[in-house]
């Protein structure tokens, strides 16, 4: 039997700082891939965190080889093939999107491909679609890593 995932985070921000209600058509792939970069790093830095404590160099170490260009471009290559029609849109939206930051150290093919990748994150982030976004999460991490903790379940 499936959990679902009850998260009040959002209800909370919303009551706090009066936030409202916006729709999440409206705003750019850009947009999408700036919240998206950030609950992305949210989920691995949690990841990370889960396997106990360690110095804060070493969980960045392995949280920057999950969270740059070209890991994300290779997770996004394993979990295309998973994407519903409407998911496939939003990331080519996003990988087509032209962006005034260049790609640091990365391929531009690698670049476009992440930044898909996350404008796909922020667009289940704001949908509020929290199991969705953190299955294709673990999908593309299997895809990346030869941790247990990112591997399917036998």
């Amino acid at each position: 039997m499936e959990k679902s995932v009850d998260w009040q985070f959002d209800s909370y921000m919303q009551e706090i700082f009066q936030m409202k209600e916006v729709d999440i058509r409206e705003y750019s792939p850009l947009a999408l891939a700036y919240i998206g970069d950030c609950i992305f790093d949210l989920v691995i830095k949690s990841l990370v965190m889960n396997e106990g404590n360690k110095q804060v160099q070493k969980m960045h170490k392995e949280t920057s080889s999950y969270v740059q260009a070209s890991a994300q471009s290779k997770m996004m290559r394993t979990i295309q093939e998973h994407l519903t029609e409407e998911e496939h849109g939003i990331y080519k939206r996003g990988r087509n999107a032209k962006s005034v930051s260049p790609a640091k150290n990365q391929s531009i093919t690698d670049y476009r491909r992440a930044t898909g990748f996350e404008a796909l994150m922020g667009y289940l982030y704001l949908k509020k679609d929290w199991k969705r976004l953190l299955d294709l999460v673990k999908i593309g991490l299997c895809s990346v890593s030869d941790r247990s903790a990112f591997k399917e379940e036998e």
